[in-house]
């Protein structure tokens, strides 16, 4: 199994990629005893100004070929830590890689968003793509503790 997180934009230094850096870190330390790989993350960039659709083609190239599509998208489903976990479990137990895609500014192109297997909402709010790795971030981390029974996720 194989996870990656492709997301438009490149994170420069400063607190935001930080915070990734140090959940992905966890979560390669917690996954690793679970059967998680460490967590790849791939940031694509569109210097052209082609808006969604050229950011699709970049992230399309990004995902790895057979890989279960996960998109972050305001009008998906909101699943709890718990729930969210469980997907997890259930893909490394299928043995199925998975890839979590992060569009830009103005979203995903739909016809990416169309392809997805599952598309996860952070909330009703919108948040900036930049902010949404930091969750993502934390959330797989937090994925990670529940399947290993760390208190780290208090119901």
């Amino acid at each position: 199994m194989r996870i990656d997180i492709a997301a438009v934009g490149r994170l420069r230094k400063g607190p935001e990629a930080a915070m990734v850096s140090d959940y992905l870190d966890r979560f390669a330390k917690v996954g690793r005893s679970l059967g998680l790989p460490p967590i790849t993350l791939s940031e694509v960039e569109d210097k052209r100004g082609g808006g969604m659709a050229a950011e699709a083609e970049l992230l399309e190239r990004a995902i790895p070929p057979g890989a279960a599509l996960v998109v972050m998208d305001e009008r998906g489903d909101q699943p709890t830590s718990p729930e969210f976990a469980r997907r997890l479990a259930d893909h490394r137990d299928r043995a199925r890689d998975l890839c979590f895609v992060i569009g830009g500014a103005n979203g995903l192109d739909p016809g990416l968003r169309a392809r997805a297997d599952w598309q996860i909402s952070l909330g009703r709010m919108v948040w900036p793509h930049m902010l949404v790795r930091v969750m993502l971030a934390e959330q797989l981390y937090r994925a990670a503790t529940i399947l290993a029974g760390s208190p780290y996720h208090r119901d």
